[in-house]
């Protein structure tokens, strides 16, 4: 493991972190709000980067998956950090509400520990949102798509950042890649902005919820999220955004090539799509049937939490702690379930639910034909025996730290119900979960030890629990190979 090139490429991630941070400066500087909050860590992101930045990377470099996973892993934490301070320095938040409202920010989760919205200036709503935008497809992939890199190399730290196996072909070279999905990124942010636009929200509120939806966050700047407009359109607006967000960014970029159908094609997607129709319907009929409430009004409320926990942005519109049990569970089904892989939302991903049914299938067929010879397929994409055991493991990894994340809640004294869902819906960087952290609540009622154990679970689950699992092996930093 080479450490001076893990320095170089963290102080120059480092570096383009910070300088993100004079887009809220001039906004604040724009309301008359707080300016040193952001000077302050654009100044130390930039002291860091001389002092960490030892030496120039050869475009033909090619980094090591250890290296890859060394960068991506303390980048992810180093930028954690630094966002935190314009919540301290301003005020705002203590350092660990700070670090636990960042954390939430960049790893798209969407959970608040800020009870009154309205007393942030319009800097600090729009650096929450931007924090979701940054992390919602990736810092690495920001990074790789816009400033220089270290050629082959950058493949590691992508790799080691992006979530759920992808059955879309990828363009020969990674940085082609990383442009190709940040323009299709832009593209819906833009779009979606402009739409917002028209429906009549003002620039900077089009802008925040724009960039909250396309990565699946879910900060609003509105204590009630999109319960306060009361309006069916707007819900449907952001229906359709949420779900797009959810397929498969690299179908988007197939289908530039090679025509819209392409996306229609994507298995996963039409489970997807399938998984959140199911999910409205079943709700629908909890709702009518248990909830006494009219089919028009349960259809929309279930449309569109259906639409908002699958995708884990967490985008709320009504009290859904008040539904049946029933709807609750089904709505924590989808939150686990999570959107597709390679898209900006979380959970487990339906590539994997796919590749886990038919594994299961497969070891049922070859129990009673032992001879058979099957393979794993998902549309015209067979998936080698690799593939399948690292989903098994993933799946078996998952569902460990979930219950051992809620375990630490319980034992902090959060009641069962509430900490199990606390532990599967940051985990799946949902955010709402149940109970005393619902639809309507915030986590600033959760005790200092739980805000530390949140943060870890969303970390996490944003970067799918390997990167970060990795680094905690003592051999992993020796200098000898693996």
């Amino acid at each position: 493991m080479n450490r001076l090139v893990i320095q170089t490429m963290l102080s120059r991630l480092i570096l383009g972190a910070g300088l993100v941070l004079l887009l809220p400066l001039a906004l604040s500087l724009w309301y008359w709000g707080p300016v040193i909050s952001f000077l302050i860590p654009i100044a130390l992101s930039i002291l860091l980067y001389f002092l960490l930045h030892k030496k120039e990377i050869s475009p033909n470099t090619s980094l090591t998956p250890r290296e890859g996973t060394a960068i991506t892993a303390l980048a992810w934490l180093s930028v954690s950090i630094l966002y935190s301070l314009p919540f301290v320095l301003s005020g705002t938040l203590s350092p660990l509400d700070g670090l636990v409202e960042t954390v939430s920010g960049i790893t798209g989760t969407g959970a608040t520990v800020i009870e009154d919205l309205t007393l942030l200036p319009p800097s600090l709503l729009f650096f929450r949102s931007l924090s979701h935008w940054l992390g919602g497809i990736g810092i690495i992939v920001i990074f790789v798509a816009l400033f220089p890199q270290a050629g082959r190399g950058s493949t590691r730290m992508v790799n080691a950042e992006s979530t759920g196996p992808t059955v879309s072909k990828t363009l020969p070279k990674i940085r082609e890649t990383a442009r190709s999905l940040f323009i299709v990124y832009a593209v819906f942010t833009a779009t979606c902005t402009v739409i917002l636009l028209f429906w009549g929200m003002s620039p900077l509120e089009a802008l925040n919820h724009s960039m909250s939806t396309i990565a699946t966050g879910g900060f609003s700047t509105k204590n009630e999220s999109i319960a306060f407009y009361h309006s069916p359109a707007l819900e449907l607006i952001l229906i359709f955004f949420m779900i797009i967000s959810s397929a498969n960014f690299g179908i988007y970029v197939e289908a530039w090539k090679r025509g819209p159908r392409i996306i229609w094609k994507d298995t996963e997607f039409r489970v997807y799509l399938s998984l959140v129709l199911g999910g409205t319907l079943l709700m629908t009929f909890s709702l009518v049937t248990q909830g006494n409430m009219e089919i028009e009004w349960a259809l929309r409320e279930t449309l569109f939490h259906a639409a908002s926990l699958s995708s884990t942005t967490g985008f709320v519109a009504a009290d859904f702690d008040l539904w049946p049990s029933a709807t609750k569970l089904i709505l924590m089904t989808l939150i686990i379930i999570g959107g597709c892989g390679g898209s900006t939302s979380g959970g487990l991903k339906v590539i994997r639910l796919i590749l886990l049914i038919k594994s299961f299938r497969s070891l049922l067929t070859r129990h009673i034909h032992p001879r058979a010879v099957s393979r794993v397929h998902v549309g015209r994409e067979n998936f080698s025996q690799e593939t399948v055991l690292s989903v098994l493991s993933f799946f078996f990894i998952y569902m460990s730290l979930s219950f051992l994340w809620a375990f630490c809640f319980m034992i902090d004294g959060i009641a069962f119900t509430d900490g199990l869902g606390l532990a599967f819906t940051t985990m799946s960087n949902a955010g709402p979960a149940f109970g005393q952290f619902g639809a309507t609540c915030t986590y600033a009622a959760l005790p200092p030890f739980s805000k530390i154990i949140a943060c870890c679970s969303m970390l996490f689950g944003r970067l799918e629990s390997i990167t970060l699992l990795a680094v905690f092996i003592p051999s992993f930093w020796r200098k000898s190979g693996w």
